[in-house]
């Protein structure tokens, strides 16, 4: 007498109710969570970056540039938000290459969940490094003697942007991790993309002391924008035009990537 195992029918995962969706998509970022208790070594370049950072960009070029380290802190501080949580949404990728080539996606597709559910889940959980980031850096700010003088909704405002930022930013990652071969070379090529971004930008000195050619650069790349919007938030507590530009720019990674890392997962999970 045999028996004939019953597969599950692919097509319960094209029906899946906005609703479910996203409760498992939070099950999925709480699998995520539970990996990082499990495995806190994960955290290591969240926990460290933001200090060394901050230390040594300050002391090195406060002087030089602003005239001591107190003028800069308003400079350096939103640059180096930016910029480790830009470096650390990479570890989005990398996991998840990692988790593709265990085979543990290839086991999320055979469960009747919407497929998004998986690297939604996976790049939610990485919200809790984004938030890490922002709170050492500030933490440092504070200590170095940052005053934000747009009061306690700058600082807030300005930590929300830079996590929703480094979260719609992930999504990039998420695709590269789909489509390339080891998480060395997601790595690798994210380092390459991001050293021009976040080093030619405003983040650590005055765009009017570049040459003209990269004063250009600097003043349409979107990471300046971004970093311009958390120095606004910080001193004065507004949100202007560099705000908007950074959301609008977010969401239009978002609505790009995501669907291109979906697509990407379903061919190759």
């Amino acid at each position: 007498m045999t028996t004939k195992t019953m597969a599950i029918p692919t097509n319960l995962k094209n029906h899946t109710s906005v609703k479910e969706t996203l409760r498992q998509t939070l099950i999925m970022a709480k699998r995520g969570l539970i990996k990082i208790r499990r495995n806190p070594e994960q955290l290591a370049d969240v926990l460290i970056q933001p200090i060394i950072f901050t230390l040594l960009f300050t002391f090195l070029f406060g002087g030089a540039i602003a005239g001591d380290i107190a003028s800069y802190l308003p400079i350096i501080i939103p640059g180096i938000l930016v910029q480790s949580v830009i470096t650390g949404s990479i570890a989005t990728g990398v996991q998840l290459r990692d988790d593709m080539d265990k085979g543990v996606f290839n086991r999320f597709r055979s469960l009747p969940i919407a497929r998004i559910a998986p690297l939604a889940g996976a790049l939610l959980a990485d919200v809790l490094r984004y938030a890490i980031i922002v709170t050492l850096t500030m933490l440092m700010g504070f200590i170095l003697g940052m005053n934000p003088t747009g009061g306690l909704f700058g600082v807030l405002a300005a930590s929300l942007l830079v996590i929703v930022v480094g979260w719609c930013i992930s999504w990039i990652f998420a695709f590269m991790g789909t489509i390339m071969r080891t998480s060395s070379s997601v790595t690798g090529v994210s380092m390459i993309v991001l050293m021009p971004l976040t080093f030619l930008s405003n983040a650590f000195v005055p765009v009017d002391t570049l040459p003209s050619i990269l004063k250009a650069f600097a003043e349409i790349n979107p990471v300046s924008h971004i970093i311009s919007a958390v120095r606004e938030l910080l001193a004065a507590g507004t949100i202007g035009t560099d705000f908007w530009w950074a959301i609008v720019g977010s969401l239009t990674i978002v609505a790009i990537f995501a669907p291109l890392a979906l697509h990407a997962y379903k061919k190759k999970a």
